[in-house]
């Protein structure tokens, strides 16, 4: 026998072969995991309003990424607090793949913009992967003498301070992207916060702002009724949706690149194995024709990665907003 029943102690023999047993079992664990996941349908968080850019792609990438997983994935809208809201309880839910988190701009930049926060974007968080880049795009009013960025460049430097642009409001992306413009070309633009990028954008094409770095997906209906002029995109590459206007390097700013981007991640603890699972079915996810083609028509492009290299862009989002917000002396409203 290989127990002492008289005793209740595990004989010599036993307790070796319930080591082995032990180191067996959780060497495969892992694997286990993987295999059984996801049981039950998957939470993406969206930290915004229905109907948002943020609601639109996560909703795409959802339906999609469902099929990859063989569990429907459901859109947890969560807006709030400039999406610190949705982020906070993304954060601090149980890591065990069953909450994702859509990450874009705004949580790279309210890591530099508010002095407190309820979570940490690099701490709280485990990257999984990029999945869109976008673009913004220079637009200005018919009535503005200027037909490219050098143009634009030497009228805001004749005539300093003279120079309005609209944003969505004050630490939004389509703020900072004038504000890295301002000083990475030494003009002084006037910044009008809105309310969010549709009043600003009729403003823009109603001529009570001469400017906006804009959405590319909302300016382009404007641009093609030639309601407003379109001058570069800030992407590192020219976009699909209007491969007609160059770069804002191309068209003269040396190192200026701004992108609208989204990107799944999950809380920090999240097991690796579901990580990397989650990793190769987005990658499936996004590599599909009908997604490219979807996203597409939201001036969006599929992209795919590591989650190290996903963790590398957000670190340099961050280090690239907060120098902006520093230098530019932003503070939250």
């Amino acid at each position: 026998m290989l127990a002492d029943v008289s005793s209740g102690r595990l004989l010599p023999q036993f307790k070796q072969m319930f080591g082995i047993a032990c180191c067996v079992l959780a060497a495969s664990a892992p694997d286990v995991l993987a295999q059984v996941y996801p049981a039950k349908p998957v939470r993406m968080i969206a930290a915004s309003s229905p109907g948002s850019a943020v609601d639109i792609v996560a909703r795409i990438v959802a339906q999609k990424l469902g099929e990859q997983l063989g569990q429907q994935v459901v859109i947890d809208n969560r807006a709030g607090a400039g999406g610190n809201l949705g982020a906070e309880l993304a954060a601090k839910a149980a890591p065990d793949g069953y909450t994702l988190f859509m990450g874009t701009p705004a949580h790279a930049i309210n890591t530099g913009l508010y002095r407190k926060l309820n979570y940490d974007l690099t701490r709280d968080f485990t990257p999984v992967s990029q999945v869109t880049s976008g673009q913004y795009v220079v637009i200005v009013h018919p009535s503005l003498p200027v037909k490219s960025i050098k143009e634009l460049i030497a009228l805001a430097r004749a005539k300093p301070g003279q120079l309005n642009y609209a944003s969505a409001g004050s630490g939004n992306a389509t703020h900072l992207a004038g504000e890295l413009f301002s000083s990475a070309t030494r003009v002084k633009l006037v910044h009008v916060p809105y309310k969010g990028s549709g009043p600003a954008l009729t403003d823009v094409v109603g001529g009570q702002v001469q400017l906006m770095f804009c959405n590319l997906t909302a300016a382009l209906p404007q641009v093609k009724t030639g309601r407003v002029r379109a001058l570069a995109v800030t992407g590192k590459s020219r976009a699909t949706a209007a491969p007609e206007l160059p770069t804002m390097v191309e068209a003269g700013v040396p190192g200026y690149t701004v992108t609208s981007w989204f990107g799944v991640l999950v809380p920090a603890a999240t097991p690796r194995e579901l990580v990397m699972r989650l990793n190769a079915d987005l990658a499936r996810t996004m590599s599909a024709p009908d997604i490219r083609d979807r996203l597409a028509g939201e001036g969006a492009e599929p992209t795919t990665g590591t989650p190290e290299q996903f963790a590398a862009f957000i670190r340099t989002e961050i280090t690239q907003w907060t120098k902006v917000i520093k230098d530019a002396g932003i503070v939250p409203e």
